[in-house]
This record gives C-alpha cells, sequence and structure tokens, in this order.
C-alpha cells in the first residue's frame, strides 16, 4: 500500500499530460486526439484500478504523503495525497466513469470542428478532479477544486458562440466563486487554528484525534460556535456552491447549454459531486465536540435541496433540463445522507449516482442525436422504437434514480439515507421530505420516458439510433446502474464496511433489524405512487396524445408555471441580488466620475491655476526684476568702460578736468 501511496500522483498525470500536449495539437489532428486522451483516461482507470485493489487488500488501512511546497520563513505549505478506502473509492469512480464519457464522447463530438480542443478541456477536467480526490492537504484539493471550476467553466462555454452557452458559463463560474469564498476563509482559518492543512500527517494533521479534539474545545468567537463548526461551515459554504444546493443551485441548470458529456461529466461523478466529497474527506472535523451544527445544516439544507429540485424538475421541457434538476435533487439527498448516517450513506448514494445519472445523460444525448439536435421532450415521442438501445438503456438508468426496489442500485442508495433520516433524533421532518421527493422523482421521471420513447413522434425528420460508440458505454453503465447497489444491501454492506475498516459479513437478519424492512416499503409505495400518477396522467393512450399542453399544466395550471419558470428564484435573484450589486456598481460609478472624478478634476485645475500663477510670478516679477537689474548693471558696465576706451586724447581730456577742479576746489577752500 505504502508503494501505492507515493506512486499515486500517477493517476491524474496522463489526462494532464495529454491535456498539456492536446493544447499544442493542431485541429486537424483528430485521430491523434482521441487516441490522446481515451488512451490518456484508459491509463488512468487501470491506475486506478490498481490503487483501488491496493486498498481493499488493506482493508481499513491509510497511507499518507507530505512534502513541503512553499516556505516563508519558519511556516511552510505541504502538499501530498492519501491512498485510503474514500479516496480509493472515489478515483476509481471517477476514472472509471470519466473513461465512459470519454469513448461516448468520440461519437457525439465526432462532427464538431474543434474536436481537438473539446478534448483538451475534458482531459483537463478529468486531471483536476483526480487529483481532487487523492489530495492529502486541503491546499491541494482547493487548487484542484478551482482548477475544476476553471475547466468548468470552459467546458459549459465549449460553444461560446452561442449566447446562452457563454452567459450560462459566466453564471456558473460567478456562482460558484460565492460559495468558493467561504471555503477559502474556512481554509485559512484552519490553517491558522491546526498549524497544518495536511490531513493526516503522523497524528498531527488536521484532521487526527488531537487536533480535533483542539478546534472542538477552542471558541470561535462568534455566538458560542467552536472553531471546529465554524470551519466546518464555511468549508460547507464551499460545498453548497460546487453541488448546486439551495440558495447556490441556479447554476447548475443552466450549464446543460455545454455539450451533453459534459453535462454527464459534471453532474454524475465529477463536479458537482466534489462538494459532497470535501464534506466526507473533512467528517472527523465533525465528530468533535460542539461541531454537531455542520451535520445538521448539511440535514435541512439537503432535505429542502431534495425536494426543490424534483418539484422543479416536473415541470421542465428539456431533456437535458430535466435531469438537471434531478441531480439537484439527488446531491440534496446524499447531503441529507451525510448528515443523518455518516460517511458511508452519503458517498454509496454519490457512486450509484455516478453510474446512474451518467447513463441518463449519455442516454439523453443519444435521444438528442436521434431527433436530429431536438431537446425539447414535447417534439419528441416515439422514439423508443427507432432507438431500442437507448430506450432500454435509459429505462435502466430512470429505475435506478426512481429507485425501482431491489434490482436497481439506487433503491439501496437512496433507502439507506431514507433510514438513517428515520433515525435521526432531531427532526422527522428532513424524512419525510425525503420520501415526498422519491415520489416526485418516480412521477418526474415516469412523464419524461413517456414524452420521450412513448406515443407518436412529434418531430421533424425520423430517429434513428446512435452509432455503437455511443451505445456500448450505455449499456456498459447500465449494467453498473442495475449490480452496484448489492455492494452496499443492509444484509452485506460491503461498501460501508470498506470506508469504515470493518469486515463485511452477509447477515439477511439485518433486513429486519432497525426499521430497515418498513423503511423499504415506505420506499416501495412512493415510488408506486409516483409511477401510478405519473402512468396516470401521461401513460398508455395518453402517451399519443400529448403535445405543446402537459396534461400537469391543465390540472394546475399556476402550480404548473411556477415550478416551470423554476419558482422564480432566478426573478428574484434578478430584482434583489443582481438589482442591488447593478445600483451599487452604478453608484460606485457615479462616485468615480462626478465625486472622486470631481476632486481630482479639482486638483487638477487647482495645480493648472498655480502652474499659471507661479508662471506669472516667474515672467512678470522674478523674471522682469532680475531682467532689469541685469539691464542696469549692463549699462553702468558700458558707462564705466567708457572711460577704459584706450584714447590717448579722452585720458588727457580727463587729466585737464581733473586738475581744473582740483584747482577750483583748493581755490574755493582758501
Amino acid at each position: 500500500m505504502e508503494f501505492w501511496a507515493h506512486w499515486l500522483w500517477l493517476i491524474p498525470f496522463p489526462p494532464l499530460a495529454a491535456a498539456g500536449a492536446l493544447a499544442l495539437t493542431s485541429r486537424r489532428r483528430r485521430r491523434r486526439a482521441a487516441v490522446l486522451a481515451v488512451g490518456a483516461m484508459g491509463a488512468s482507470a487501470a491506475l486506478a484500478f490498481g490503487a483501488f485493489a491496493s486498498a481493499a487488500a488493506h482493508w481499513g488501512e491509510r497511507a499518507a504523503v507530505g512534502f513541503p511546497w512553499l516556505q516563508f520563513g519558519s511556516r511552510a505549505f505541504y502538499l501530498g495525497w492519501v491512498l485510503d478506502p474514500l479516496s480509493a473509492a472515489m478515483t476509481l469512480m471517477v476514472a472509471v466513469v470519466g473513461l465512459a464519457i470519454f469513448i461516448y464522447s468520440l461519437g457525439y463530438m465526432a462532427e464538431d470542428e474543434n474536436f481537438v480542443r473539446f478534448f483538451c478541456f475534458l482531459s483537463l477536467f478529468a486531471a483536476a478532479m483526480l487529483g481532487l480526490v487523492i489530495a492529502n492537504s486541503l491546499l491541494l484539493l482547493f487548487i484542484c477544486w478551482e482548477l475544476v471550476g476553471l475547466t468548468s467553466y470552459l467546458l459549459i462555454g465549449f460553444w461560446y458562440q452561442r449566447p446562452a452557452a457563454a452567459a450560462a458559463a459566466k453564471k456558473a463560474f460567478i456562482t460558484t466563486r460565492v460559495g468558493d469564498l467561504g471555503f477559502l476563509l474556512g481554509l485559512v482559518w484552519l490553517a491558522n487554528e491546526s498549524g497544518s492543512l495536511l490531513f493526516y500527517n503522523g497524528g498531527r494533521g488536521c484532521l487526527e484525534p488531537q487536533t480535533v479534539a483542539l478546534l472542538g474545545a477552542r471558541g470561535a468567537g462568534i455566538g458560542g460556535l467552536s472553531a471546529a463548526a465554524a470551519i466546518g461551515l464555511l468549508l460547507f459554504c464551499g460545498a453548497v456552491g460546487k453541488s448546486g444546493q439551495l440558495p447556490l443551485h441556479v447554476w447548475l441548470p443552466d450549464a446543460m447549454e455545454g455539450p451533453t458529456p459534459v453535462s454527464a461529466l459534471i453532474h454524475a461523478a465529477t463536479m458537482v459531486a466534489a462538494g459532497v466529497f470535501l464534506m466526507a474527506r473533512v467528517y472527523p472535523l465533525f465528530g468533535s465536540e460542539g461541531a454537531s451544527l455542520v451535520p445538521h445544516a448539511m440535514v435541512w439544507v439537503g432535505a429542502l435541496t431534495a425536494l426543490c429540485g424534483a418539484l422543479i424538475a416536473v415541470a421542465q421541457t428539456d431533456i437535458k433540463r430535466i435531469l438537471a434538476y434531478s441531480t439537484i435533487s439527488q446531491l440534496g439527498y446524499m447531503f441529507l445522507g451525510l448528515g443523518a448516517g455518516g460517511v458511508a450513506v452519503g458517498m454509496f448514494h454519490l457512486t450509484t449516482h455516478a453510474f446512474f445519472k451518467a447513463l441518463l445523460f449519455l442516454g439523453a444525448g443519444s435521444v438528442i442525436h436521434a431527433c436530429h439536435g431536438e431537446q425539447d421532450i414535447r417534439r419528441m415521442g416515439g422514439v423508443g422504437r427507432f432507438a431500442k438501445v437507448t430506450f432500454a438503456a435509459y429505462a435502466v438508468g430512470a429505475m435506478a434514480l426512481a429507485g425501482v426496489p431491489v434490482l436497481f442500485a439506487g433503491f439501496w442508495s437512496k433507502d439507506a439515507i431514507l433510514h438513517a433520516a428515520h433515525h435521526w433524533r432531531p427532526s422527522s421532518l428532513p424524512f419525510w421530505l425525503g420520501v415526498s421527493g422519491a415520489v416526485l422523482t418516480a412521477f418526474y421521471m415516469t412523464r419524461q420516458l413517456a414524452y420521450v420513447f412513448f406515443g407518436t413522434y412529434r418531430g421533424e425528420g425520423e430517429p434513428h439510433e446512435s452509432p455503437p460508440v455511443m451505445t456500448r458505454p450505455l449499456v456498459f453503465l447500465a449494467l453498473m446502474a442495475v449490480f452496484l447497489g448489492f455492494v452496499g444491501t443492509p444484509a452485506l454492506d460491503a461498501f460501508g464496511g470498506f470506508l469504515s475498516g470493518e469486515r463485511p459479513r452477509f447477515e439477511l437478519g439485518a433486513l429486519w433489524e432497525g426499521g430497515a424492512l418498513q423503511t423499504m416499503g415506505l420506499s416501495t409505495l412512493a415510488v408506486a405512487l409516483g409511477f401510478g400518477l405519473g402512468w396516470l396522467l401521461y401513460g398508455g393512450a395518453r402517451a399519443a396524445a400529448l403535445g405543446a399542453m402537459d396534461p400537469l399544466e391543465r390540472l394546475w395550471p399556476g402550480g404548473y408555471r411556477a415550478l416551470q419558470n423554476r419558482l422564480y428564484v432566478d426573478e428574484f435573484y434578478g430584482v434583489t441580488v443582481i438589482w442591488a450589486q447593478e445600483a451599487f456598481s452604478k453608484l460606485c460609478a457615479w462616485m468615480d466620475e462626478w465625486i472622486w472624478g470631481g476632486l481630482v478634476a479639482a486638483w487638477s485645475a487647482a495645480a493648472v491655476a498655480f502652474a499659471w500663477l507661479s508662471r506669472l510670478i516667474e515672467e512678470y516679477a522674478i523674471n522682469a526684476g532680475f531682467d532689469a537689474g541685469c539691464g542696469g548693471l549692463r549699462r553702468g558696465g558700458r558707462r564705466a568702460a567708457s572711460f577704459q576706451d584706450g584714447k590717448l586724447q579722452h585720458y588727457l581730456r580727463g587729466i585737464g578736468v581733473g586738475f581744473a577742479v582740483l584747482a577750483l576746489f583748493l581755490l574755493w577752500g582758501r
């Protein structure tokens, strides 16, 4: 394990090197770019599998590496990487899902003129995410975190010639920076309090028991919070922004303006999962006394986001935007699971969600490809008859997302969250919010399936199946969406045991312990209710009559419009935050022009006036007086010089006059 820990940096290196090489590659070298990008991601996946196998062979152990990066006097900043069950599982998931998306992109982006640039950005994105999950330093994690933000900006705005794509990229970048400011403040505070940003460092790391106890006992000076709680809340702000939680969720649906593989990569295993992973990584901080406020915040924010995202998804008509709000909702479930049940519960849903949501986004891309670029589900219909592989894979993803019992991974991971929420002592409301979200999830996925795959085709042209390079990754992801859930069942919780270091044992009786079976039954009823309501409104014969007017809109026009307009959150921000920012900008511009500019102009005028006064004094007083004095001196000199002209007769005349004057003086004196 020590060997793999020291060479763990090799996992993000191939896509990083590929990104550098592709940046220097001509756009005409498409085949070379494809081989380089996919080959690099395949190499990372192979290395990630090796690291995972090493972690599994050393069950429950951890190996960490740290080294000084920058030195400021006696203070050094350290970077490093860690191989433990959490980083091993996350690295393998990111690499495998990323590889499937890279392969799929070969077909989806085949006709794009900027094919090489796309894979350059995609490779840099993958490298940053892989670096993030292996980091043993909060500083290195933050560096990779910001690289993920940069590359997501480049990928969301990849088709920058479209105004909507450029606006979406800016919106994502700016909104996530709001959360990242909290992250940065928490990072600086943690470095100041603990003296280290290494997570594990032989007992001196910031997540190790001695440091955590110190942070829990030290006050933050804010409302009785401990330093651990205050730092945790600041880090949670970063997670809220990156993972699209209320109230910073508004950027994530607009990120659909990027190419579909980008949507799959951002919304499945990478960028949005980074916030959940961050909180899972620093979870030991919340075990200290006085830091329980952070898990409570995660529970409430997660539960409200899960319900809100599912509600808005019910009334969306863009196939990718429905999945985007679904992602917001599922990320809410992950935070609910983290806060109520711990790391294993939240991370299990993150892992299963990565596969079935990647499947759904790539399936949506296949549908868009089949429908000649159409994304409005009202202009689809009957696609299942023309694209059978896409339909079968998409249906598997939809059932996994909805949590259809037993066979699908989403059932086991979602139920673990609901079970933890059911036993959360402070309140039962988050549990019922989660159950309501489960009903809505089944409902909006039934609606989407009916609009897209059932009934008659309502678009232009004729749908067709996607090429094998796009459908084969769908089949692989569909298999994972089915079988992955069995590693986290209550009877054999291998995933939770792997993260906690406990050897799993098969215990069928665990299904009847702690109310697990009752939670499963309630969850099954919620899914059945959602599917039933969805089929009642959209299924059967009604699928053939679906068109511009949604059946739910007929039944509930006011509510439907509110949900269709995303509960007017963007409009609320427009008349509050954005209006205030614009007003403040205008005030700053006015002050700059009339106050500061006026002061500068006044000082400038005063300086000019003083310069003119100085010039007048110099020219008409000093220079004039000096010139007059010099003129008098010159005239005096000329007169004096006239007595020294060298002419003898003048000298004799002068002597004669002198004698005459002397004689007169003497005679007069007598």
